[in-house]
């Protein structure tokens, strides 16, 4: 029986540098995701409004999280594809 191995390409969340109105988490999930940004944020404020603004800080907590497009964890610069 022959085994194959199945490479999977796996795509990093960033945040964006291009799509970015305050921290560019929301850009980089439309980016990620090939939505436009704009849904994103219209669908992140209606769950902040809906949530008593729980997606506020989730906000802030992505900002802190998610390195931005061009950069490692460890700071070093990376090309952009």
């Amino acid at each position: 029986m022959e085994q194959t191995s199945k490479h999977i390409s796996m795509r990093r969340l960033y945040r964006s540098k291009t799509q970015r109105m305050l921290g560019g988490v929301c850009g980089g999930i439309g980016e990620h995701l090939d939505v436009d940004p704009t849904v994103i944020r219209l669908v992140w404020a209606v769950l902040t409004l809906l949530s008593v603004g729980i997606g506020i800080i989730a906000y802030i907590i992505a900002w802190i999280i998610v390195p931005e497009i061009g950069t490692v964890d460890d700071g070093t610069i990376i090309p952009i594809p």
